[in-house]
C-alpha cells in the first residue's frame, strides 16, 4: 500500500490525542472508528553518527564516473532498454 502524504489536507487529519487519554485500562472502551497513529523517535546519538557518516562520505565515487565515462566513449558500454525501463517501473511502485 502507498500513501501519498502531500496530498493530505490539514482537515483530513484526525486531531492529536494525548498519550494521557488512553490507558490500558481504557482501550476495551475506545470506539472501534479510532485511527490508528504512528510516531517514529530517533535518539540523537545515531542521528549523529548518521550524519557524520554522510558528510564524510565522497559526493561524487570519481573513479566509477571515470570509468563509465571512457567505457561510453570508448563503445564498450551497452545498455539493456529491457532492463532500463523494468528499473523505472519498478522504481515508481507499479
Amino acid at each position: 500500500m502507498k500513501v501519498d502524504f502531500n496530498s493530505l489536507e490539514a482537515s483530513q487529519l484526525p486531531p492529536e490525542r494525548d498519550a494521557k487519554q488512553v490507558s490500558n485500562q481504557n482501550l476495551a472502551v475506545i470506539p472501534s472508528a479510532t485511527v490508528d497513529r504512528t510516531t517514529f523517535h530517533s535518539d540523537s546519538t545515531s542521528v549523529q553518527a548518521l550524519t557524520s557518516q554522510a558528510l564524510n562520505s565522497p559526493e561524487v565515487r570519481q573513479a566509477r564516473v571515470d570509468a563509465l565515462t571512457e567505457a561510453v566513449k570508448s563503445g564498450g558500454y551497452q545498455m539493456d532498454s529491457t532492463k532500463t525501463a523494468g528499473a523505472i517501473i519498478e522504481s515508481e511502485g507499479a
